[in-house]
């Protein structure tokens, strides 16, 4: 496992138990929240390939993936594919009632619902959902709101982090361990 399970208190571990969709912002979560721009104006983001194995990992163990994210990228777009990532949404201001309304889709309650997100645009998300997450870049006036800070930064492994947690809160890590241990992946 690449990263220790952080200590939790007991009642989020249990609420993590409930997650059926990991909702994530993506700058600054997804990446280390700056912008870099080529000679042509065009913007580029780096990704980091132990969070996105984290995604597949917690979809294999039956956790949608959910990106809410308020820039519209091209390399959103692609990653979001890459990763099989079904429900993208960006350009998103208010991302609660794009939230609320992903979860009416998938008939789902907030309340099986983990969000990470790191500025003022994900504070009521982060507030509503059965577990709000932040990072440790975030203000501490959003940290504040959340129920978990991640050890890791965004675009640093923050997202394989939660994905690694959720999988042993729901005890699936050791059967994609023994996965890998035995070559099957």
């Amino acid at each position: 496992m690449p990263f220790d399970a952080p200590l939790l208190n007991p009642d989020l571990v249990q609420r993590l138990r409930q997650v059926r969709l990991l909702a994530l912002d993506v700058d600054g979560v997804l990446t280390d929240g700056r912008l870099y721009f080529d000679a042509d104006g065009d913007s580029l983001k780096a990704f980091h390939t132990l969070d996105g194995h984290g995604i597949k990992l917690v979809q294999r163990a039956g956790i949608q993936v959910a990106l809410i994210t308020g820039r519209d990228s091209p390399m959103v777009t692609r990653r979001a594919s890459a990763l099989g990532i079904r429900h993208l949404h960006q350009g998103i201001e208010k991302k609660l009632p794009t939230l609320r309304r992903l979860c009416q889709d998938l008939a789902l309650d907030l309340s099986e619902v983990a969000y990470c997100g790191d500025d003022l645009p994900d504070l009521a998300p982060i507030h509503r959902a059965g577990v709000g997450i932040s990072v440790p870049g975030a203000p501490s006036y959003i940290r504040r709101h959340a129920d978990w800070v991640t050890e890791r930064e965004g675009g640093h492994g923050a997202v394989r982090e939660i994905c690694d947690t959720l999988l042993q809160a729901q005890d699936s890590l050791d059967a994609v361990l023994d996965t890998y241990l035995n070559g099957q992946d």
